[in-house]
């Protein structure tokens, strides 16, 4: 089993480097933390009382795991889930904060478990998800990674300047899609011919 700096290592190298991209609403970005996420927790890398672009900019890879692991798997708990959810819900806590377990809690529900859908994990999310994984934890995974898949989705649906993360120019897998079927076992990833079908409405 991968440990949490592995995993957290793993995030940042997918995130990428320094982009301020206006489709994103996240805004200035670099390994994946927001400058939002930098005046939510006052961190003023450059010390010069000010948290803009440039802390942003100042961002090391070691700081954005440390912001990782402290503030997206340690403060939500992620921990308290079984191990075959770690992974997946923390990348995707990074990618869409409490979203990610809201779309777990949704699952579960979906699955016949009692939980609410709060964004939080308490102990009847963690319960519910151990209870999940004890039936089938390779299950389990493969159906949060898809419900991750489909959240996407659903997202590029609605927002158009969304969908080249979801696709890209040449009509392929865009970024989202692949970060969720990373998690995924192969027979539920999309093939090319699935995945344009369920795109075509976009424009």
């Amino acid at each position: 089993m991968q440990s949490v700096q592995e995993i957290a290592q793993k995030i940042v190298a997918r995130e990428g480097g320094f982009v301020n991209d206006p489709d994103d609403p996240g805004g200035a970005t670099k390994h994946g933390v927001t400058i939002g996420t930098l005046r939510r927790l006052g961190l003023d890398l450059t010390g010069d009382g000010a948290m803009d672009v440039q802390d942003v900019k100042a961002m090391s890879r070691t700081q954005a795991v440390e912001i990782f692991i402290r503030h997206y798997f340690e403060a939500p708990r992620v921990a308290s889930l079984p191990p075959c959810l770690q992974a997946s819900v923390f990348d995707m806590y990074v990618n869409a904060g409490s979203n990610a377990v809201r779309i777990l809690q949704r699952l579960l529900r979906d699955m016949g478990y009692p939980v609410a859908v709060d964004g939080t994990i308490g102990p009847q999310t963690a319960g519910a998800a151990a209870q999940a994984a004890e039936v089938g934890a390779e299950t389990l995974r493969d159906a949060y990674g898809v419900a991750r898949r489909n959240y996407y989705f659903r997202l590029a649906d609605r927002r158009p300047a969304s969908r080249k993360y979801a696709r890209t120019r040449a009509g392929g897998k865009g970024g989202w899609i692949t970060r969720a079927e990373e998690f995924i076992s192969p027979a539920y990833r999309l093939s090319q011919q699935e995945f344009q079908r369920r795109t075509a409405a976009w424009v």
